[in-house]
């Protein structure tokens, strides 16, 4: 590493395998692997819709938002989300995006941590929490050293691991319990275990939770701003898009073959590294459980960069020190991983759970970002109060519906969709009053 730009944006070099690789990794995590699985063995054929949304934000953000910010970023030499949201908008709402990732940053990495120590709990027969630091330490460590470069070449490896995991324990589980036909034997009894369109949840709500978190997720989008060009966007993150679909109906089924085998899990987070331990030969289930925590280790190091940017790049340099060299802004950068990193193994251990983790972090992120970054590419008169008024309204009825229902929502209606829908009538509210009139948009980026 020779500067920031080599640590934030691999000094713009990254080609389409590299983008398609990190990108991938990166979104099968703890919530698409562990939690998934989880949910297909509690709720049946509806978890498809957790990885199924973030395949549709990922296949906008490939042939829409992606190259398009990619050249903004380019143009302005931008690294971060914050950089951007500053350029458009101001110093203010950079501040306060900045502030809210970084609060909800620390929930998603304590859940993919939490998922390293379901697994190692299972397979090393050590306490969770040991699991967790042993996890905390590996990626704090490696990313450290190199960003987001190491992360993309780390992450490469992981993705091989995975995909091959995969694809031998799948039909070998199906193969133990009969093939697919067994898995109609799992709660025939209960309509709603077998219903794809189920509103949710899980269900087909979460594609107002998940599928704007992964067009505008700040972690997601600085690998964009490190690809070399559009087109290293559109078939990277493409491919990306086209491997999450593919790879939806694996932890389903993996869930509900869990539940024909060991129907009387205590814990549902367990169901998959039970069923790599038990349900196939040990050899197929240790590379399993190897492809399973190196999706929590690809993903946690994705949302490592998220924090370390977010202080570092977007609060220390702008802020704090604006007069900072390179080399202190680098060093900065370092012990802001390690300080997060800490962070993150002590929420993992108050929380205890991956999805109420992820659905804090997944909400907050679609609620405040989805409206300031799509107006800031394709409105070019968007302004500072404008934004201001979408995240602090977006933000404020998310939050005021997720504790009066306790994350319901109401008639369908859930509190991330309600956050959206209120951001979007706020901005549009108050740019319409200081313009004295309707908005036009363009296809250009601002």
């Amino acid at each position: 590493m020779k500067g920031t730009s080599d640590f934030f944006v691999a000094g713009r070099s990254l080609g389409p395998g590299l983008i398609f690789s990190t990108m991938l990794a990166a979104n099968i995590g703890a919530g698409s692997t562990v939690n998934a699985t989880a949910l297909g063995y509690t709720s049946g054929v509806a978890a498809w819709w957790w990885v199924g949304s973030a395949a549709l934000g990922s296949a906008i953000l490939a042939f829409w938002i992606g190259p398009a910010i990619r050249r903004v970023a380019a143009a302005r030499d931008l690294r971060t989300v914050g950089d951007f949201l500053e350029y458009r908008y101001g110093a203010t709402v950079r501040a306060l995006i900045a502030a809210l990732l970084w609060v909800g940053s620390l929930f998603i990495l304590a859940g993919q941590l939490f998922g390293m120590g379901v697994i190692l709990a299972v397979a090393a027969d050590i306490p969770p929490w040991q699991g967790v630091v042993i996890g905390g330490v590996v990626i704090t460590t490696y990313f450290t050293a190199g960003g987001l470069l190491t992360s993309a070449w780390v992450n490469m490896v992981q993705l091989t691991v995975k995909l091959g995991g995969f694809a031998i324990a799948v039909p070998l589980v199906l193969g133990r319990i009969g093939g697919f036909h067994a898995l109609t034997l799992v709660r025939p009894d209960d309509p709603s275990y077998w219903t794809f369109w189920r509103a949710g949840p899980p269900g087909v709500m979460w594609l107002a939770m998940l599928t704007p978190a992964f067009i505008v997720s700040p972690g997601l989008l600085q690998k964009i701003f490190g690809a070399r060009d559009d087109r290293a966007v559109r078939i990277g993150v493409g491919l990306n898009a086209l491997g999450l679909l593919l790879y939806a109906g694996v932890p389903v089924i993996l869930g509900i073959a869990a539940r024909r085998l060991y129907p009387d899990l205590a814990i549902p987070d367990n169901a998959l590294p039970t069923i790599l331990m038990r349900g196939v030969p040990t050899a197929v289930g240790a590379l399993g459980l190897a492809a399973v925590f190196s999706a929590e280790i690809s993903a946690a190091d994705a949302v490592l960069f998220m924090l370390t940017t977010s202080l570092s790049q977007d609060l220390y340099k702008r802020f704090v020190n604006p007069s900072a060299t390179d080399a202190r802004v680098l060093l900065v950068t370092r012990l802001t991983a390690l300080v997060s990193g800490v962070a993150g193994v002590a929420l993992a251990l108050i929380l205890g759970s991956i999805l109420n983790a992820l659905t804090i972090f997944y909400t907050l992120l679609g609620v405040s970002l989805f409206v300031p970054i799509l107006a800031g590419l394709y409105v070019p008169r968007a302004g500072t109060a404008d934004a201001l008024a979408a995240i602090v309204c977006g933000v404020a009825v998310m939050m005021g519906m997720q504790l009066a229902t306790a994350g319901r929502g109401v008639a369908g209606l859930t509190p991330a969709l309600a956050g959206i829908m209120a951001a979007s009538i706020a901005f549009f509210v108050v740019f319409a009053t200081r313009r004295g009139g309707l908005f036009t948009t363009t296809s250009g980026t601002a």
